[in-house]
């Protein structure tokens, strides 16, 4: 399919007369950072100390759900065990401490350029992403200064984890922002449905072991290889949906 064909396919679904591009949601884990390697170690990690069987596999088809939502239904499923929130909390603050005892995951090549691109060409950048890692934030401030301002939202902002479109809706509403004006950058099925079904222009990138063909069933509009590839073409396409004025 051709780019074209593509946007003509996303006006189809969302019934959008065009675009005005004015920002773009972003993950983070998978996307910013290639992190998601160090999560699902941590994951199963935790839950095999709990006694409960699972595979790292499964962890990156979970990306996007808030750490309590993933524990409350792993422990649920794989132990029989309802988790208070409380716990919750609690055994999210282990796996966060096993993640961090696995060193800073390196910055995603080609995220820099993705960021730049898009503020140059006066494109808000809103981090979405359903940690509830504090350190995270200020992590990024650091590693990408001045490409995000102070709306984001994160798992602690949100009832409902990917895939539910509420951080994305969350995250138009604190920016002002129709799904018409977004763009929405994503590596996991999970998050690819959320931006999905907040009507936003969804952009995949397959940083991980889930292939393209999962992020376009989730309904990605359009997928890219990695992050570099993206950055390549993002001028382009930015260039290509201004042609198209709501």
């Amino acid at each position: 399919m051709t780019l074209q064909q593509t946007i003509a396919e996303y006006l189809k679904y969302t019934g959008h007369k065009g675009f005005d591009i004015s920002a773009a949601l972003v993950d983070c884990d998978g996307v910013l950072y290639d992190s998601m390697k160090y999560h699902t170690q941590a994951w199963v990690k935790l839950m095999k100390k709990n006694g409960i069987k699972c595979t790292r596999d499964e962890f990156y088809e979970l990306e996007g759900m808030t750490g309590s939502e993933i524990i409350k239904m792993k422990f649920k499923t794989g132990a029989g065990k309802n988790v208070t929130d409380d716990e919750a909390h609690a055994l999210y603050g282990v796996k966060t401490r096993y993640f961090r005892e696995l060193g800073e995951a390196p910055i995603m090549p080609g995220a820099m350029r993705v960021l730049e691109t898009l503020k140059e060409a006066g494109v808000d950048r809103v981090l979405v992403t359903g940690s509830q890692q504090d350190a995270l934030i200020e992590r990024i401030k650091n590693d990408f200064p001045d490409m995000f301002g102070d709306v984001m939202v994160t798992g602690h902002d949100v009832r409902k984890g990917k895939p539910n479109p509420e951080p994305y809706l969350k995250a138009m509403n604190k920016a002002e922002k129709k799904s018409n004006q977004c763009l929405v950058i994503e590596n996991a099925p999970l998050g690819v449905q959320a931006a999905h079904a907040a009507g936003c222009f969804t952009i995949g990138v397959t940083t991980g072991p889930i292939p393209e063909k999962d992020l376009y069933k989730a309904g990605a509009d359009i997928v890219y290889k990695n992050m570099d590839e993206l950055a390549a073409a993002l001028p382009s396409l930015l260039v290509a949906l201004s042609l198209i004025k709501a």
